[in-house]
């Protein structure tokens, strides 16, 4: 089974989010196939989370528990926004195809399927 693709995905999660009353917006729109995607985690207190795609090699694409959808890995937590926000500027440097979600939520609740690590 193939993976859904990024903008239908965003699309998707930016819904559940605000319709569970947390604010949640497209910064940067990527490539609507397989554009990778952050999510910035705001906490309302000048920190955030930032989350990013997992590396393949830490799951199998055609495991029934992630297949048509998407892991994510967090790179950053509790962070000072402005470091997030720069990491975040690098990101679209290396990767112009790359899609940036910002949600807010004072306790970081990302609403995704975390990789731990």
């Amino acid at each position: 089974m193939a993976r859904i693709t990024s903008d239908f995905f965003v699309s998707a999660y930016v819904r559940r989010r605000n319709d569970a009353g947390r604010f949640t917006a497209v910064v940067r729109r990527g490539a609507a196939e397989a554009g990778a995607i952050f999510v910035k985690v705001a906490r309302l207190d000048g920190t955030a989370d930032l989350y990013g795609p997992a590396p393949q090699a830490l799951f199998e694409i055609d495991d029934p528990a992630v297949a048509g959808g998407r892991l994510f890995e967090r790179l950053a937590a509790a962070a000072p926004e402005p470091d997030v926000d720069a990491r975040l500027s690098r990101e679209r440097g290396f990767d112009p195809d790359c899609w940036i979600v910002e949600t807010e939520d004072r306790a970081g609740v990302a609403d995704l399927d975390v990789v731990e690590g």
